[in-house]
């Protein structure tokens, strides 16, 4: 994969080139590329398609020590990735984590059509059982180490409390080696991780809403019809305060909506896209 030297450290990233629409597909929290790999595949033909790998936890090249890994940093470094690449026109995607919100009405000058799926917003954080988890074990000295363990076994990463209340499908055991491995294997990267989960405002996403109605661009909200973690109420309501915004729920997918059913997502961006083309496209 390429890489990039950003503020905080040197990221890798993946870029299909060509000269089709750009989309920079977002991860969430202990993800990294691979999870947007089908959704890639489909649109290498007709789009450059580019997938950042933060650094929350799935990366494997640790950020300096002095980085903001909070969540406004982390949006601050999808900023500057597409500041550096000189992307325009970008169709941004976001799933899991809230880290697109955090753009609007802040950074967003390079985002023509912004794609929310699945993803932590407005009241709901920490979202879900997995979510208060999550922030209950960051509270405690030593507990993200004992909680990040429970990847080295996939039958306690594929509960319905973990990772496996994420997806409908069944997590492949290679895929989650692949996302926790740098977790597991890495005091870094641990540290990366513990100052994004120590260093989100919970209201961060309910005051990021006040900037929603101000992006009068496209939006698409794209939301698991099945998801727990991320109700779909929440989705709704999201897609309210975006002036522009059509609400649509992905069949048959919980929070990871590219891994469950990516031709439908797919089918619904392709779609998006072409009812809202940018001059000179199509």
């Amino acid at each position: 994969m390429p890489q990039i030297e950003l503020s905080a450290g040197t990221i890798d990233y993946e870029d299909t080139g060509g000269d089709g629409p750009t989309v920079v597909l977002v991860h969430g929290l202990g993800f990294d590329a691979s999870v947007w790999s089908e959704v890639v595949s489909d649109f290498r033909p007709d789009f450059r398609v580019l997938v950042p790998v933060l650094p929350i936890g799935s990366h494997r090249r640790p950020m300096r020590p002095e980085a903001d890994l909070s969540a406004h940093g982390i949006a601050r470094l999808l900023a500057e990735f597409m500041d550096r690449l000189e992307l325009t026109g970008v169709t941004l995607v976001q799933n899991d984590t809230g880290t697109a919100q955090l753009l609007v009405g802040v950074r967003d000058e390079r985002i023509a059509r912004l794609v929310l799926t699945s993803c932590e917003a407005l009241d709901n954080y920490p979202p879900g059982v997995q979510g208060r988890l999550l922030h209950r074990a960051s509270g405690i000295p030593g507990g993200l180490f004992l909680l990040i363990q429970s990847f080295r076994f996939p039958f306690l990463a594929r509960m319905e409390t973990s990772l496996g209340g994420m997806a409908k499908k069944k997590l492949p055991k290679d895929l989650i080696a692949r996302w926790y491995g740098p977790l597991l294997t890495s005091r870094d990267i641990r540290r990366d991780f513990a100052k994004f989960c120590h260093g989100v405002d919970p209201e961060c996403y309910v005051k990021a809403a006040r900037n929603l109605p101000s992006f009068t661009r496209p939006a698409l909200v794209a939301w698991g019809a099945e998801d727990r973690m991320m109700p779909p109420a929440t989705g709704r309501r999201l897609a309210e305060l975006l002036p522009r915004a059509r609400y649509v729920e992905i069949p048959d997918a919980r929070t990871l909506v590219q891994l469950d059913n990516p031709a439908a997502l797919t089918a619904e961006i392709r779609r998006f896209v072409k009812e809202h083309p940018l001059p000179g496209e199509g």
